[in-house]
């Protein structure tokens, strides 16, 4: 075998081993953000998710698989990517600095009973730190994907907010989990709201 499949099967195994470590770790609090998360669409709120980079994706591919469908047919379900509108976006940072984008945006569309998704994989983006401050202000709950050691958002958490924390230190590898995360989280709404007979 090539040194470059090598290489190649060593990101295999490091994922791996991030998941299993993670899901042992984690599981509990997955079930719980998904509980939270499933309340709270069910009472009627919505779901506000940030995160920059790789982050931003995540947020944005969440909120697509909550409005339009994960693996089954449902009704739409209510979330928006704080991160998609450029006009939004430039203006706030321009205006206030780049740690304001994702706040002002909480604090313009959140009502109390949302919920914020916030994501960074080492914990300390200054901007979703901001949206989680402007969060708890207006009374919404937090679930938050985190790795490393959780950073600034672990300590900020709350009440009823949630960490998933990736266990792992490798941005790559919190990624990642980070989506396994999504995705259970989709799949536990699925379950919650719309059972299969």
């Amino acid at each position: 075998m090539s040194s470059l499949e090598d290489r190649l099967r060593g990101h295999f195994e490091a994922s791996l081993a991030a998941k299993r470590a993670t899901l042992d770790s984690a599981l509990p609090a997955i079930a719980r953000a998904a509980r939270l998360l499933a309340a709270r669409i069910d009472a009627g709120h919505k779901v506000l998710a940030c995160g920059n980079g790789g982050s931003a994706a995540d947020a944005q591919h969440f909120a697509a698989e909550l409005v339009g469908r994960y693996e089954r047919e449902r009704p739409e379900l209510a979330a928006l990517a704080l991160t998609t509108d450029s006009s939004q976006l430039t203006a706030i940072a321009n205006d206030y600095g780049y740690e304001q984008v994702f706040a002002k945006a909480v604090r313009g569309l959140g009502r109390p009973g949302d919920l914020l998704l916030a994501i960074s994989t080492s914990g300390n983006s200054p901007s979703v730190v901001k949206a989680i401050e402007a969060a708890q202000a207006k009374g919404l709950s937090v679930i938050a994907l985190t790795g490393k050691d959780g950073g600034a958002m672990a300590r900020m958490l709350q009440g009823e907010d949630v960490e998933l924390r990736a266990a792992s230190a490798v941005t790559a590898r919190v990624q990642e989990v980070h989506l396994l995360f999504l995705h259970c989280l989709c799949d536990a709404l699925d379950e919650l709201l719309y059972p299969r007979p």
